[in-house]
């Protein structure tokens, strides 16, 4: 921890609000202005707020800066970074943004970027909740999966997540393989933190909540059943 409390530039790509927070706490130990933190992770905003607050008194520039997109993206480098922060701390720090993603989107102060991304999160479960339950619909009045899942691509219902369903069977195996809980898995993860977000800012998000307690077990029920052969 010693040795990361010497680099000009932080970056954190780490599970959760509470990791974020003690690598940053191990970080800011060394007393030392002009530095900088970008943080990937998925957090709340009141979280990227306040740690931002706790980094700028130390003379520490923090941007929160969440990505979506997925493993093929980050391998390429061009994941969606929604960034909330100064906007001259943003291109201070472009060169450095830029290797990550392609677009780079700054949304506001800090704190907008954290939220940015859980509205994205919202959007995206909600309609993979959607698909779901419309192959069950489809599957009981005799339509095959992949031919509505082939219909739909030419239809008002077409979306990226009807396209590419088997990313979240693909995304849930590999979290079995690196034993990543089912509770930290953006299925569960994000969705709480969207409702405890929305909370806090006295915001309504009832189809928010239905999700976090509902989608979790169809993603992992689904994944499961690929990785047996069960798919219907």
């Amino acid at each position: 921890m010693a040795a990361l409390a010497e680099r000009d530039v932080l970056v954190l790509a780490v599970p959760d609000d509470a990791a974020v927070e003690q690598v940053l706490d191990a970080y800011l130990a060394v007393q030392r202005p002009g530095r900088a933190v970008v943080v990937h992770s998925t957090v709340l905003p009141q979280t990227a707020t306040r740690l931002a607050a706790v980094a700028a008194d130390q003379g520490v520039d923090l941007l929160d800066a969440p990505v979506s997109g997925g493993a093929e993206r980050a391998a390429t480098g061009t994941l969606t970074v929604l960034t909330g922060g100064d906007p001259t701390v943003v291109e201070r720090l472009r060169a450095l943004l830029d290797t990550v993603g392609d677009p780079v989107l700054h949304v506001g102060p800090v704190g907008a970027g954290a939220a940015a991304k859980l509205a994205n999160q919202l959007t995206m479960f909600a309609n993979l909740a959607g698909v779901y339950e419309a192959i069950d619909f489809a599957t009981a009045h005799g339509v095959e999966t992949a031919a509505l899942l082939s219909a739909l691509e030419t239809s008002l219902g077409d979306s990226w997540i009807a396209r590419n369903l088997d990313f979240w069977d693909r995304t849930a195996a590999a979290y079995d393989e690196s034993g990543t809980p089912v509770a930290s898995r953006p299925w569960s993860k994000d969705l709480a933190e969207v409702v405890q977000a929305a909370r806090a800012a006295d915001v309504a998000v009832p189809l928010a909540g239905w999700l976090a307690q509902t989608l979790a077990a169809r993603v992992e029920a689904r994944a499961a059943a690929a990785r047996s052969g069960e798919q219907r």
